[in-house]
């Protein structure tokens, strides 16, 4: 994703360094995860400016999320229609949108990204926004597998620069994974634990280690699955079968990585593999990258370890 390279001046100041109250939040990307933050944020009285540079899909973002108000609605209000209604006009007021990240971030108190999983783009949209955004504002990457440290770097607000990995569908997951990296200030981790708790979200507290929690554990449990399967040791409907009766999933591990995409498990995997290639549990599977490049990805597109209808 591209964004215009306006140059803005920022002071900096000592008063960068205290504990931010997030009131308006500015979220980069408009895509599923992006316009799922925006619905919540905005559901909790937050003021949200929700970007992307195609203006199609930020009119998309909004129609999904009236939609998704309506069928919230429609269980929370369901004997106080205009009730309900008064709710979905209230939250939709507190959503804006704009093609102009650099003016966007002007006036937030969080700047957080959910593009692409893409360091280089990371990188340079956090380090143009760094020119333009108030001294005080803290910097937030929404990613599931790139290192939070690495993303900051391209910016002089170390010290005010985490990680807020929220999980799809937003507005129904209640976990919020925190990152801290080294050089993340108290007060910074303390203000993105406390927007989470705003937003009605479970924060945990996580190192910028690869995957954080969720995935740390989940990606490799994936991958041994699918090898398990590849060493003949189970067929794809056992194993599903198995871990949801024997362990009380609500998916068995094929159903998920279909439903997660095969495409974006290989992504993650692939990372990982790069920084710690003589670590077993980050280990290629054949069987996946056959899939990967057929571009069986899963349900997004028809067809992954099963077929979708």
């Amino acid at each position: 994703m591209a964004f215009f390279t306006h140059q803005f001046c920022r002071g900096f100041s000592s008063s960068a360094v205290r504990k931010v109250v997030v009131k308006h939040v500015t979220i980069i990307g408009g895509g599923q995860m992006g316009a799922g933050i925006a619905q919540v944020a905005a559901s909790t009285g937050h003021s949200v400016t929700l970007v992307d540079t195609n203006e199609a899909t930020l009119k998309k973002s909004v129609k999904g999320i009236e939609g998704s108000l309506k069928r919230v609605v429609k269980k929370k209000f369901a004997d106080k229609p205009e009730a309900g209604e008064e709710f979905i006009q209230k939250v939709l007021q507190n959503v804006s949108t704009s093609a102009d990240a650099a003016a966007a971030a002007q006036s937030s108190d969080l700047v957080l990204e959910a593009i692409v999983e893409n360091l280089k783009i990371k990188q340079d949209l956090f380090g143009w926004l760094d020119k333009a955004a108030p001294a005080h504002t803290i910097f937030a990457s929404n990613t599931s597998s790139l290192p939070i440290s690495d993303i900051a770097s391209s910016t002089s607000r170390l010290d005010r620069f985490g990680g807020l990995h929220f999980f799809n569908p937003v507005p129904m997951m209640k976990l919020v994974e925190v990152i801290a990296t080294p050089t993340t200030s108290q007060e910074t981790f303390d203000s993105l634990l406390n927007f989470s708790k705003a937003l009605g979200k479970t924060p945990v507290s996580c190192k910028d280690t690869p995957g954080f929690i969720v995935n740390r554990l989940l990606v490799p449990y994936l991958l041994e699955a699918i090898r398990l399967h590849e060493r003949g040791h189970g067929s794809k409907e056992d194993i599903d079968i198995a871990m949801k009766l024997g362990a009380g999933y609500p998916m068995g591990p094929f159903e998920l990585a279909d439903y997660v995409g095969l495409d974006t498990v290989k992504f993650i995997i692939d990372g990982w593999c790069a920084m710690e290639p003589n670590n077993p549990l980050f280990a290629q599977s054949e069987y996946l990258n056959k899939l990967v490049a057929e571009g069986k990805w899963g349900k997004k597109t028809g067809e992954g370890f099963y077929k979708h209808k």
